[in-house]
């Protein structure tokens, strides 16, 4: 009897290690639902077999860092939150990443087993810090990062063996896990299109999507984070969700065993505002770092972090009718178009107050009859005037002498380049239109500056404007030629309404720049 029980004792063992084993394996995406890939390169990380396996535990501590990012140093939770992971997995790496060394500083008593495994990763420039000492990705050592936020607690295991298990799955994505008893988190796409500088956000209708809003952890593999630009830009993890979307990294969002929280942060009215506003410099330091000046969010609201009125405008003196921005590759900011717009209604406005005879002129009249408003990528807006029309407007005359500012904080005044007058957005803020004043001399439209570098400066029949006709421009009515067609190509030669082509596109295909617009 003894024998047999302890044969039967012997078998339930034997089975029970097999069942183990299979879970172990399952856990690790080693049964066929996994792709070869993904086995081979864990594989190659450290091969598993019966003999090097010994838990679950193990694997995970052998395969992640945990990294903390987004926390205050007037206030935070890091010690505790840190405790409360090493009591869990006594043995994962734990990397703590600040701009600056934490003042009130964070307090590792290194004799502690629970913060043995613990450094803290100063990013800022230091005459006593290496190029090596501030880069995370030098002290990383494994195949993935978790991104802990602060005042998380582990209340299960179940939480980080399930997101290990999903990411074997998704393997160049993002896995993110939410937290017991806080703010509905909510999945997010994005829409970038980083030549017109803007994002747009909507809402995800599953669990997979490109940006994910409120508290939780991500995890991912370490290789994401060498792909971005900056992948520890403040605020964390907003910066990184939309460097990696330009990626088209995803992210999958785990709803099942949710970790914890520790103690509230901010309730101190003052420490909370001083939160905010850390928050708030930081999303404008990201867009802006980010080349991102129009932000549609999910709610349909519009915020702009480029240039302002009380701003200068977002590129500098442009050389050789070719702004900055083209040669990188974008078109005129957005912010940037939205003040050209209120600069050119206002001069038309003006004009037409004082029944000065106008015409909108090149390139402007170009945007206008291909899509009703400024080219996508122009820099100013250009008007015609009858020369002997100036004296109608007040303004213009005060401007022969002077530069002066109008009621609504406009600026005219008489052009240094030449004979033309220029309305400035305002005195910081330089978009502005331009008021070519023209006169007949036998019929011929002509004017006393001429520029070089554009070639639709030029002469032109006094009968495309008798009579003026109309176009629609910047949202509202405004006076052109009365054969636009004609007078365009007479200007920019045939084909030009038709076949969009960029400033200088000699100049830009010599060095290997594009010259043909993309369609809008």
């Amino acid at each position: 009897m003894r024998i047999r029980f302890s044969k039967t004792i012997t078998v339930v063992i034997i089975i029970l290690n097999i069942v183990a084993f299979y879970f172990l394996c399952d856990l690790l995406g080693q049964h066929k639902g996994l792709n070869l890939e993904t086995r081979n390169t864990y594989v190659a990380e450290e091969p598993i077999n019966e003999h090097n396996i010994k838990s679950i535990d193990d694997i995970i501590q052998h395969s992640i860092t945990i990294i903390f990012r987004e926390f205050e140093h007037f206030e935070n939770d890091v010690p505790n939150t840190i405790r409360s992971i090493t009591s869990t997995y006594p043995h994962i790496n734990i990397l703590v990443v600040s701009n600056g060394p934490p003042y009130p500083p964070l307090f590792f008593n290194s004799s502690n087993n629970l913060f043995h495994n613990v450094k803290q990763v100063y990013l800022q420039l230091s005459l006593n810090n290496s190029f090596k000492a501030r880069t995370p990705l030098y002290q990383i050592n494994t195949s993935y990062v978790l991104f802990m936020p602060d005042s998380a607690r582990i209340h299960t295991k179940k939480t980080i063996e399930k997101m290990f298990k999903l990411i074997h799955y998704h393997d160049r994505a993002v896995v993110a896990a939410t937290f017991k008893a806080t703010k509905p988190v909510l999945c997010l796409n994005t829409h970038i299109n980083l030549r017109e500088w803007v994002i747009q956000f909507e809402d995800s209708n599953d669990h997979s999507c490109e940006f994910v809003k409120g508290k939780h952890a991500m995890l991912f593999r370490t290789d994401i984070l060498k792909e971005l630009t900056d992948s520890f830009m403040l605020p964390f993890p907003d910066a990184f969700y939309i460097q990696a979307a330009a990626k088209g990294v995803k992210t999958y969002l785990m709803h099942e065993f949710p970790f914890g929280n520790g103690k509230e942060l901010y309730r101190n009215p003052h420490n909370q505002w001083k939160a905010q506003q850390l928050e708030k410099d930081r999303t404008h330091h990201m867009f802006r770092s980010l080349g991102l000046k129009k932000v549609i969010r999910e709610n349909g609201l519009v915020e702009w972090f480029g240039c302002r009125r009380d701003t200068p405008r977002c590129f500098g003196t442009v050389v050789d009718d070719t702004p900055q921005y083209l040669w990188e590759g974008k078109w005129t900011p957005p912010c940037c178009l939205a003040g050209l717009r209120r600069t050119a209604r206002h001069v038309f406005q003006q004009l037409e107050q004082c029944q000065a005879r106008y015409w909108l002129e090149g390139g402007s009249l170009l945007g206008a009859i291909r899509n009703g408003d400024i080219l996508s990528w122009d820099y100013d807006v250009d008007i015609g005037i009858y020369k002997e029309d100036i004296n109608r407007c007040t303004w213009l005359l005060r401007a022969k002498t002077k530069a002066t500012t109008d009621e609504q904080g406009f600026i005219w005044e008489k052009a240094i380049e030449g004979d033309f007058f220029r309305v400035h957005f305002s005195h910081i803020n330089h978009l502005h239109v331009d008021i070519f004043p023209f006169y007949s001399r036998n019929g011929t439209m002509t004017k006393d500056t001429w520029f070089k570098s554009h070639r639709q400066d030029m002469e032109f029949p006094e009968y495309y404007l008798k009579p003026l006709s109309s176009i629609d421009f910047v949202g509202r009515s405004v006076s052109a030629p009365n054969n636009i067609h004609d007078f365009l190509e007479l200007k920019f030669g045939e084909g030009a309404i038709e076949n969009p082509v960029y400033p200088n596109p000699q100049k830009m295909a010599g060095l290997g720049y594009k010259i043909v617009p993309d369609k809008n």
